[in-house]
């Protein structure tokens, strides 16, 4: 009996130790530095317990996290039935020193303080804070400690001061409105809705010009969400306005496991405004609207737009968010307003259609066929004759084409036709790496009428002219042109600004009938040009063959005072040019059996149209020297024929002459260079 009672006695005594250790001024005392020590390895601040009163049916606690930031609980509890009746209040004045305990920067300050009711099955929170300059009352139930029920009111939030707390810049201003109700917030058995109403807000113009170097108009806005949870589904009812967009968005979704189903809309008057959300540095008005439909492992979306007036409609398949195939469709886009849209000049008009299915969107393993075309496409004329300066007006030219491109293996394959009033252009397959970005590209080229392209030669043509070759751009840059030309070939090859160019047994009379140049000599030419762009200089180097001088009135008089007809005499020789900018310096020695025509180093100024020459003619042993020097289409000529005129020395016939000279020295010389 005695042990019964000795422990009885034990008993008694251990309980009379916690009830002295927990629940008296003293056990307080021995409790307390425990306590704080415990906060502050959690909170990582020098917090402390200003007051901590702890007995059998009353707690009061005062915790000084640090200055000017203090957490107090006073009340009633019971430590056997495990009720609560507490009242507490959180009162941070200076929120940038909590950085420990918050682990992100914030400042100004924050107040809540409510009551704590129940026990340990069930608690009651209430209370009220200011935040961001607001007034807000919530109330939330916990079970078990875990909450179950929530209900918030928040009226007008500050949006500037909410900002300036989280320490971010005021690039707006709102007073912001939320309505929380939940009866259950458990895990698939939500149960509850939320109210969103934003207010009078107003994008803040300097901070976004600072920023973002964007000019942004003054821009109202609002905003409402209005969410239904019940079970596994949210009913959803999203809109913003402002006078610059409208976003709208309703449907379905499931949380867990994701599922979607909703509509959106997107009406913006101004994308520039989107710059900073974008990064695209495109302007004008964007209308969307469309569906979302599916899972993570399988969503679809579609859309329609009118973008650039067109009628657009797109497909998109996805698979983890990420694109897996696309298909697209453009009718009737607008190159002006396109053009408008990517900031670039008006440079044409036109009608642009495209289709795209792209079977696999994946970028290391992109596939499928995209085709193209342009209608009533018509160049701006004056603003490209002015743009590139040209000294004649651009003719009106109207284009249309038509592309197709098969993409595979990270390659582009396109074929192309574009046909002008200008010039067709064909190219039967356009392979672009689109990892590397390299090209390999045949091209066939025909100008149906030369003469149309004054306005870039300054030089009116006749006839067409046909080419064809091969463009390869990586490392370098490499085409190759062939084309059959007066009766010969030119066979070209560019490499980065190095031209060299082989002409073949060309016609002369074909070039001067497509140069509108007098018919002066038949023969047969071959040649080699190097050039290079970049520098515009180079050499051009000739030899002329089985030439034959048609009728002139060189020749006439010639024949008529030397009494040699140079119109039976075959001619060859050599033809040269240094050519530096506009600059040209030209040579030429054409002879016969009897006979010879000798220039060298003629000047010439294509630019200013300048001439500097002599030519020597020897015609059976009698010399001819022609002086020329000035305008290059009407030049000053003087003439030395003492030896040939010393028969028929006379004034009358010098005069004479000359008279013929004049014109017929100028067309042979724009015949021969």
């Amino acid at each position: 009996m005695k042990y019964i009672y000795w422990f009885l006695g034990l008993v008694i005594a251990l309980v009379g130790a916690v009830y002295v250790v927990a629940f008296t001024s003293f056990g307080n005392g021995l409790i307390k530095p425990i306590v704080e020590a415990k906060i502050q390895e959690q909170t990582k601040l020098p917090s402390t317990l200003e007051r901590f009163s702890l007995s059998m049916s009353h707690i009061d606690i005062l915790l000084v996290l640090n200055k000017n930031n203090t957490v107090a609980l006073k009340g009633e509890y019971s430590p056997f039935s495990q009720a609560l009746n507490l009242k507490y209040k959180v009162d941070l004045k200076e929120l940038k020193t909590l950085k420990p305990l918050t682990s992100m920067e914030l400042q100004d300050s924050f107040m809540t303080e409510g009551t704590i009711k129940g026990d340990s099955t069930l608690l009651d929170v209430k209370g009220s804070s200011d935040v961001a300059k607001s007034n807000t009352n919530y109330s939330v139930t916990l079970k078990e400690f875990n909450p179950s029920k929530i209900i918030a009111k928040v009226e007008n939030l500050d949006l500037p001061a909410l900002l300036h707390m989280l320490q971010q810049k005021e690039y707006a201003s709102a007073k912001v409105n939320l309505d929380l109700n939940f009866n259950s917030i458990a895990a698939h058995n939500l149960d509850g809705d939320v109210l969103l109403v934003t207010k009078d807000g107003k994008l803040n113009t300097a901070v976004m010009k600072k920023d973002f170097n964007i000019t942004i108009p003054k821009t109202d806005f609002s905003m409402n969400l209005d969410a239904k949870l019940k079970g596994d589904d949210i009913d959803y009812k999203y809109t913003l306005l402002s006078n610059l967009a409208k976003i709208t968005s309703s449907g379905n979704v499931k949380p867990e496991p994701l599922a979607l189903d909703l509509v959106y809309g997107v009406d913006v008057k101004e994308l520039a405004v989107l710059k900073p959300l974008t990064n695209a540095d495109v302007r004008g008005p964007l209308h969307l609207n469309g569906t979302v439909k599916g899972n993570k492992a399988k969503l679809v979306v579609d859309g329609k737009s009118d973008i650039a007036a067109s009628k657009t409609t797109f497909v998109a398949n996805l698979a983890d968010f990420a694109p897996k195939t696309v298909q697209l469709d453009i009718k009737g886009l607008k190159l002006q307003k396109l053009l408008y849209m990517i900031k670039q000049p008006h440079y044409a008009d036109g009608n642009f259609d495209m289709h795209a299915d792209i079977t696999n969107a994946d970028p290391k393993h992109l596939k499928g066929v995209v085709t193209t075309k342009i209608r009533q496409g018509v160049l701006d004329s004056k603003f490209i004759t002015k743009e590139y300066k040209f000294k004649s007006r651009m003719p009106k030219t109207t284009f249309a084409s038509d592309t197709t491109t098969h993409i595979k293996n990270n390659i582009a394959d396109t074929q192309l036709t574009l046909a002008s009033t200008l010039a067709n252009l064909y190219i039967q397959s356009a392979k672009f790496n689109l990892k590397d970005a390299s090209l390999k590209s045949d091209y066939r080229v025909k100008v149906p009428d030369l003469d149309k392209l004054y306005f870039a030669t300054e030089r009116h043509l006749k006839g067409s002219f046909e080419a064809n070759g091969d463009i390869v751009k990586a490392k370098d840059l490499d085409i190759t042109m062939h084309s059959n030309i007066a009766q010969g070939a030119v066979d070209a090859k560019l490499h980065n600004d190095d031209l060299h160019a082989d002409l073949k047994g060309l016609q002369t009379l074909d070039i001067l009938d497509m140069l509108i140049y007098p018919k002066v000599l038949k023969s047969n030419i071959t040649a080699t040009l190097d050039y290079n762009l970049a520098a515009s200089q180079g050499n051009f180097v000739g030899k002329i063959t089985d030439g034959l001088f048609t009728r002139n009135a060189v020749l006439d008089l010639t024949k008529q005072y030397a009494k040699i007809d140079l119109y039976k005499q075959r001619f060859g020789g050599d033809v040269s040019a240094k050519i530096n900018k506009e600059k040209i310096l030209a040579s030429l020695d054409l002879r016969s059996n009897t006979s010879s025509i000798v220039t060298k180093n003629t000047y010439i100024d294509s630019k200013k149209q300048y001439i500097d020459s002599v030519i020597a003619i020897v015609a059976n042993k009698h010399p001819l020297t022609i002086k020329l020097k000035g305008d290059i289409n009407k030049p000053k000529i003087s003439i030395d024929a003492k030896d040939l005129l010393k028969k028929e020395a006379s004034k009358a016939v010098t005069k004479e002459l000359q008279k013929h000279l004049s014109k017929d020295v100028g067309n042979l010389l724009k015949g021969l260079f």
